[in-house]
Parts: structure tokens; sequence; C-alpha cells
């Protein structure tokens, strides 16, 4: 190199002394190697520093700077923190630079502008990287590789990037970009690779970039541009090898001239609004693989016009075609079945397709995605789909549509099913073929919403990966029930990997497996309304009352105690059992509503009393009622958590402290709520958390265990609470705290937030609605949500609850509330404070706020929300283009966001927050607007959470086909 010995560092540990100190030790013989035998004239120097993921830390010393014979510097997939130091444009003989895929914040250095030598510069993949693009960077002549993507930049592409006249790659994507593109970007003439996807870019494509004959690869998706493609694109871009231009606004009709990109690859167009038929003669794309027009407006609605999509039949490297939600209608052309031999993903989803499944579709045998779901096909399903063989692992879903007649036994041949199979919701009916036993790689059965009959085979225990099994009526879209009998299979126990298990609402008789409780695996199980009969097990999932529900089986019996069935007699637990009497299936119920109402109001009195004891001023103590729970003594409680140790504290509130613990002859953990009785109100607050809690019964609340009313050592009355506890903390926790340093380890992704969400809203609408008279939380917010192992959410602290009476509840807006503001700041609703009562409304309001912060990471106590700011108006503002700026980054950590050109899962993802804040803002808008009612609410959040499940598994296969 120019008579400079070429110096390598030993990492990692000469490359910390060579960050440290620079150059002035680079004579040390454990830093530095000779890369010849003889001896160097002149003074040893660094030329190049390669570290490419050596697990180094810290941050990037200042003493760079000091290395100024470097010529490439490479410190990517480590995890540095801090900021790029400026002495970094010390380094004017710098070449090369990545710095990627670290944790680096602040901003680029201006003065890196400096290195004007500098071909390459890689800093991307840092989240805390912000601030703007320094326009400076227009002024590096030699420039050739600018990638910044997956960042926090903000402003907009400066117009200096223009000067960089050897600019071969720009890649801006996954930042938070804003503004147009710079027409100067046209002035690049060897720009091959533009890729600027998932920003806030808006405006329209300018004239320019139609310049760039040179280009290769051009991304736009997932941002705000619209317009029209110009009819002669095809002149434009004539070495172009994929587009993706997918989730913006382009219109108008898909430019005939795009069959004129011989070198065409892929073509991303989704989720805009282009109309029309589609270019004819698509054929003549013959490098084509891949052709996504989803989520468009584009027609064909007759032979003539469907011909333009099968003469893709010519394309022979086709391996990914998607049509789906479009308007297409009319019949599949019988030439679809002639696509390419390659063809590995085939997606028709949600249009008005009707007629007949191809009878040639089997000649794709290399399929391994065929989604039909959503249209109007009907007839039968043709046995040629037996054929499909060659593909790895194959995806089947014909569900929502008309299909008649029996499930081919082919299908339950087709051993390379290896994910799932959707048959639901149609018309299909008959007995499960025998069959299905040889799909021993499945892992979703889907069948529900069908007219299915005869008994569940016991070959279906021999699919020993399968995780979910629907054979209900009651999935997510809550269609048509089925009609099995006979009884639930034994061996279904023995399939290894079953976690979710529905055979709700069908005509299944016999008394339920004992072998189901022995699963290790399994998680839910709904056995609700069917015919089932006996005793209950009480084991494995059976113990999960959160997980298990079977309800509309009168003639069941036993089990655990939480749902209150009745005992066992020698009469209903024989082996041969009959129908319960149906008198006795109305008896029994009133029975049990009684007998629960006398236990409540014995609780109701036994809280009274308490109350009223502990009010006085003697010292007199409460004396213990007896109450529906079972009691503790005051020395289990202290021994279980170590004498109340510091070290078992879970958290503390004005009313008391909760510990973890355990109790004598329980190896499960619990969580332990002592109440501090020197402070007022907290008999008060026991006697709430009493009546509120005899009252509830629900799986999205937290499960009381006990409760221990007693004299201390002190001499001194004692209460306390037992609750089931919950292994990962309060919501709050895992919303603020900070995961950075931690390589997200713990953050919240945005799927386990929806269902959070979906946990706290069916807890409110089972308080507000379930319960009678209703019960008011008073004081939702995520300190108070709870989660579990399996991070599901349970709303806990009753401590200072309501239950209405029933004149507010029928009129909560018509009377004063005379026990002053009820709630923590930030969440109280503002009628509270004008003097209205205490309603359903005002925990509609707190849910609201919290829906915003659980999604956005801002506690509406933040600093940022003063003079009139709050954080229901931050949220407002941000409807319906800028939810991806104040969304919460934490989200972003194990979502795989930084999948190059995901623009399906950006997709989903924008509409689903913007759905999701808009729910947010409706719940936490000021009285007198009309309120929305948290039954409404949880309506529209399980629609939220289960279009967003759909659309990503759906999403997957698309986002494998852009990186």
């Amino acid at each position: 190199m120019s008579g400079i010995g070429s110096i390598r560092i030993r990492p990692p540990a000469a490359a910390a002394a060579a960050l440290r100190h620079g150059n002035q030790h680079c004579n040390r013989r454990n830093v530095f190697e000779r890369p010849w035998g003889r001896r160097e004239r002149h003074r040893l120097r660094v030329v190049a520093l390669d570290l490419f993921s050596q697990g180094l830390t810290g941050t990037i010393s200042p003493a760079i700077g000091n290395l100024t014979f470097l010529r490439s510097l490479n410190l990517s997939f480590n995890t540095l923190q801090g900021e790029i130091p400026p002495t970094i444009g010390s380094l004017t003989r710098l070449r090369l630079i990545d710095l990627s895929t670290n944790m680096l914040t602040g901003v680029i250095p201006r003065n890196i502008s400096r290195c004007t030598s500098l071909d390459t510069m890689y800093i991307n993949s840092n989240k805390g990287i912000r601030g703007s693009i320094p326009d400076e960077i227009g002024n590096m002549p030699s420039l050739s590789y600018l990638v910044l993507f997956n960042n926090s930049i903000t402003g907009t592409i400066p117009s200096s990037l223009g000067n960089l006249s050897r600019l071969i790659e720009l890649s801006l994507s996954l930042n938070y970009l804003e503004g147009s593109i710079p027409s100067s970007i046209g002035n690049n003439p060897y720009l091959t690779f533009l890729q600027l996807s998932v920003n806030n870019i808006s405006g329209l494509l300018p004239p320019s970039l139609y310049n760039l004959s040179s280009l290769n690869y051009f991304y736009t998706a997932d941002n705000n541009l619209h317009g029209r493609l110009p009819f002669d694109l095809g002149k434009s871009f004539p070495s172009i090898q994929e587009i993706f231009i997918g989730g913006n606004r382009f219109s108008g009709a898909l430019p005939q001239s795009i069959t004129n990109l011989s070198k065409l690859q892929m073509l991303y167009v989704e989720n805009n609004s282009f109309a029309g038929i589609v270019p004819s003669r698509l054929g003549r794309l013959q490098n084509l693989e891949v052709l996504i027009l989803e989520d468009n407006m584009l027609e064909a609605n007759n032979e003539e016009e469907w011909e333009h999509i099968a003469s893709l039949t010519n394309c022979s490297r086709l391996q990914k075609l998607s049509i789906g939600w479009n308007k297409f209608a009319g019949k599949l052309p019988s030439s679809l079945a002639n696509l390419s031999t390659n063809l590995q993903w085939l997606r028709t989803t949600s249009n008005n397709i009707s007629g007949l499944i191809p009878s040639d579709i089997g000649n794709l045998g290399r399929l391994e995605y065929l989604d039909f779901r959503d249209n109007l096909l009907t007839g039968v399903i043709p046995e040629s789909i037996g054929k499909l063989t060659l593909g790895k692992h194959l995806a089947l879903d014909i569900s929502i549509n008309k299909l008649t007649g029996f499930i081919p036994k082919v299908i339950m041949e087709l051993s390379s099913i290896s994910s799932i199979l959707d048959l639901s919701y149609n018309l299909l009916e008959g007995p499960l073929p025998a069959e299905v036993g040889n799909l021993v790689n499945i892992e979703e059965l889907r069948l529900s919403g069908n007219k299915l009959s005869g008994a569940i085979p016991d070959a279906i225990g021999n699919c020993k990966v399968l995780e979910i099994l629907f054979l209900d009526g009651l999935s997510l879209l809550n269609l048509t029930d089925n009609k099995l009998n006979g009884s639930i299979p034994g061996n279904l126990a023995t399939i290894t990997d079953l976690k979710e298990l529905y055979l709700a609402h069908n005509n299944l008789s016999g008394t339920i497996p004992e072998l189901l409780g022995n699963s290790t695996s399994l998680l839910h199980l709904d056995l609700s309304f069917n015919n089932l009969q006996g005793e209950v097990p009480k084991e494995g999932v059976f113990r999960n009352i959160t997980g298990l529900s079977i309800v509309g089986n009168n003639a069941l019996c036993g089990g655990i105690q939480q749902p209150h069935l009745p005992k066992c007699t020698k009469s209903t637990v024989g082996k041969k059992k009959k129908s319960m009497p149906k008198f006795l299936r109305i008896v029994i119920p009133i029975t049990g509503a009684i007998m629960l109402l006398l236990s409540g109001l014995a609780l109701a009195g036994f809280c009274y009393r308490k109350s009223k004891v502990g009010l006085k001023k003697d010292d007199e103590q409460p004396q213990l009622t007896e109450i529906e729970l079972p009691m503790i003594p005051y020395n289990d409680i202290l021994k279980g958590t170590d004498g109340f140790s510091e070290a078992n504290v879970l958290g503390k509130g004005r009313y008391g402290t909760v510990y973890r613990g355990t109790l004598e002859n329980h190896a499960v953990a619990i969580a332990v709520k002592v109440f501090n009785l020197q402070q007022s109100g907290s008999y008060k607050s026991f006697m709430a958390e009493c009546e509120a809690l005899r009252r509830v019964r629900h799986r999205c609340l937290v499960k009381i265990i006990t409760c221990c009313s007693s004299i201390n050592h002190q001499g001194q009355d004692f209460r306390a609470l037992v609750f089931e506890f919950m292994a990962n903390g309060s919501l709050d926790r895992w919303i603020h705290s900070n995961f950075d340093g931690q390589n997200g380890q713990g953050a919240l992704s945005l799927s386990q937030r929806l269902d959070i969400a979906v946990d706290i809203m069916d807890a409110l609408d089972y308080l507000h609605n379930s319960c009678q008279p209703p019960v008011i939380h008073c004081d939702l917010k995520p300190s108070n949500i709870l989660l579990n192992q399996d991070m599901r959410a349970r709303v806990g602290d009753f401590g200072i609850a309501r239950v209405l009476d029933q004149s507010t509840s029928k009129n909560p807006m018509n009377s004063n509330s005379s026990i002053g503001i009820r709630g923590t700041i930030g969440y109280i609703a503002p009628e509270y404070g004008e003097g209205l009562a205490v309603s359903t409304y005002g925990d509609v309001y707190s849910l609201g706020v919290t829906l915003i912060e659980m999604f956005t990471g801002r506690s509406p106590t933040d600093d940022m929300f003063r003079d009139g700011m709050s954080l229901h108006y931050f949220a407002e503002a941000s409807l319906p283009d800028k939810v991806m700026e104040i969304a919460d980054s934490n989200m972003w950590l194990h979502d795989g966001l930084n999948t190059k050109n995901d623009t399906t899962h950006m997709t989903s993802i924008k509409e689903c927050l913007s759905s999701v804040i808009q729910l947010g803002v409706l719940c936490s808008r000021q009285l007198p607007i009309e309120p929305l009612s948290v039954s409404d609410a949880a309506t529209e959040m399980h629609a939220i959470r289960d279009l967003y499940i759909t659309t990503q598994h759906s999403g997957s296969y698309a986002s494998s086909a852009k990186i």
C-alpha cells in the first residue's frame, strides 16, 4: 500500500487499545503484526480496522481520530453505544466506514464530509441515530454507497445528494423522512439502487427519476406518494429488475408499457389505488418471478379480461402471484392450472371469484402456498389437489367460500402440508376422513363452520406436531357450527405439541377423556355447548380456568372449585350416564345462583362490619365474620413472605404493600397484598376489594386465592389478600422500561400488546355488563394491569372499586358524586372533576388513555403534556397518517422491521396502529360527547387484533418473497 505496511489488529484486546490510544501506541508487539518478514523503514501505521461481529461493547472513543492513516473502518454487528465521535472527520484518507447494526445514538456528524476520499458509508440499523441527513454529505465527490436505512433519521432528503455524481446505491428506508423526493436525485447517472421505503415521504415521483436509465432496484414502498405512473414507464427503466411501490396512494391504471420491462423480475404494487384491468400481454415478462397486485381496485369480469392474467402462463420463471383484495369477479380461467411449474405461491384472497376451482389445479405441483379464501367458489374440491406433493411446506387455505361435498381423502394424504390446512366456513359435509391421521407434520387444522358429521376419528391422534385444531363454529369469524357427534378421542392427548383444542358447538357426547389432563402442552381447551357428561378432570389444562371453557354441557360435574360445578354422585360418574332431566338443567343453575348470592351477602356483611369497625377511634378490633374464601393464619403469611422481607416486595401503593411468597405445602407462588391499616381509608379499601372480588369470576381478572383477617405479633389488626402470582409483573414496567441496553430483550411486541389490549377490554366488558349490579374499577391504569407467565393481562387492584346501585347504573350521568375524584391523575375522567357520578364511562376514559399509552410508550403525565396538550390530543393529531411517528419504537425490536422491503408487513402494521390509536382517542373523549361503551370498544379491539393476526399469517409468505 504505497510504502505503508498494512496492519492487522488482533481483536478484541488489541482493538480496544487502538480505539483508546490511536497511532501513538502502534509499535506495541501485542497490538500489531507485520505482514512481511523484513523490517519496515517507516513507523507502522493502522490503515485497516476490521472488527466485524467481535462482541464489542461500550462507546467509540474520540481517539479514533488519531488513526489518520486509516482507510477502512468496520465496526459492524457489535453492541457499541453512544454517539459517533466528531473526530471521525479527521480520517481524511478513509475510504470505507461501516458502523451498521450497533446501538449507536445521536446524530451523524456534519464534519464526516471532510472524509473526501470516502467511497462507502454504512451507518444503518442503529435505531438511536436521529436528526437529519447532513447537507454536507453532498460534498463528498467519491461517495458511491450511502446506506442509512433502519435508523430514526428525520427531516427531508437533502437535494445536495444530487451532487454525488458517482453514487451507485442510496438506501434510506425505515426512517422518519418526510417531504418530497428531490428532483436532483435524477442527476445521479450511475445510480442503480434507490431504496426509500417505509418513511413519511409524500408528493409525486419527480419526472427526473425516469431519467435514471441505470436503475436496477427501485424501492419507495410504504410512504405517502401519490399520482399516476407514466404511460411510457417501459422506456424509462430499461435495466430495472425490481420495483417495490406498494403501500402508497398511487392511482390510475397500470401502464401497458410495463410489459416492455424485459429484465423485470419482481413487481410489488400492492396496497395502492390502481384501478381498471391489468395490462395485457403480461406473458412478455419472461424474467418475471414475483407479481404482487393485491389490495387495489383492479378487476377482471369476463373471459377476455381474465386472459390478461392467464397470459402469465408464458412466464416460466414465475414463483409468486397474488391478485388478492381487488375486484376480480367471474370464473377462474382453467388455464391458471398451466402457470409455471416453478410457481410456489398463488393467492386470490377476498375477491368475488365464482365458479369451480380449476380441475387441473394439481398441475402446480410445487405450490407451497395456495390461498383461495373469501371468494364465491362453488362445487367440490377437485381430487387433483392431491398432486400438490412437491412443495416442501405446503399451506392450503380455501376457507370462506361455498364449497360443497365431502372432504377429499387425497387432501388428508398430503404429507407435505406442514403449516395449515383451512377449509373452514364452507358447506362441506359428511364425516372427517380417517386419513386425517396422515397429516403427521401439520401445525394448524381448521375445519370450523361447516356441516361435518360423524365421530372424530381416532387416527387424528397421529398428527404429532399439531398446534391448533379448530372444529368449532365459534372461531374468529363466528360462522355456522358443525354437527360432529360421538365421543372425544382420548388419543388427542398424545399429540405432542397440541396447544389449542376447540370442539365447541357440536353434538359430542360421553365423558371428557382423563388423558387430556395429562397433556403438558395443551393451553386452551374449548368443549362448550356439546352434550358432554360426567366428571371433569382436575389436572393439566383443567386446572387453568382461563384457558378452559366447558359451559353449555349441563351434565358435567366435579372438577376444580372455580367453575362451581355440582358435586359428582355415584349416578353422575357411572360408566354409562343418561342425560340430565330437563327440569334439573333448570333447577341446578338456579340453586347454584341462590347459593352464590347467599354467600355473597355473607361476604358483603362481613366487609361492611369490618369497615365500620375500622372507622372507630377506640382500640376495638374488627371481628372476623365467616366468608366464602378460605381463611389463612397470620403465621402462614409471615412465613411465606420470609417475615415480610424487603427482598420479596413486588410493589407499594397508598393502602399497602404487595409481597411475593409461597404457602406451606403449596408449590405455587403467590402475591400477598398486606394492608397498611394505619393509613386512613385502608379499611374502606379492603372492604371495596372484598365487595368487588366476591362478585367477579373472569379469566382476565387477577384471581384471589384466600385472605387473612387476624392479629399480628404486636397485637395489631392485620388484613391481607392472597392472589395468584403474576410472573411478569405490571404492564407499566413493560411499557416504560428502557430495553435498549438489553438488545430489546423484554420489550413487548405489537402482537403481544394487541392481545393484552383485548384481555383488558374483555375484563372491563365483564365488570360492566356481566356483573349485576355493574362493578366500576375506578383506577384502570398500566400499573394495575398484571401479566401472567404467558404475557396475558389480568386486571387487578379493586381497592377503590365501586359497585353501582340500580339507579346509578341506569342513569350514570344524572346524579352528582359525593365521594370526590376517584382514581389516578392522568387517567381520571374529566367529568369526575365536574361532579358527575362514578360510571362505566369513567372506566372507558381510563381505558382509552391506557390504550394510547400502551402503543405510544408515553405516560399521560409526561412533561410534554402541558399548556392544553394531552396524551389524547397528541394521539388524535397523529391520525391517520402519522401513527408510526408516535408509536413506541420498542415494539419493533422483535418484529423484524429491519427486513428489507417488507412492505406487506409494514402496511398491516400501519393500518393496525391507526385503528388502535383511533379507538383509544374515541374512548378518551370528554363527555358530554356521545360516549363509547366498553362492549363496543371490546368488539372493535377483537376485530383489530384478529385482522392483524390474519394479515400477518398470510403476509409472512409475502415477506419472504420480498427479501
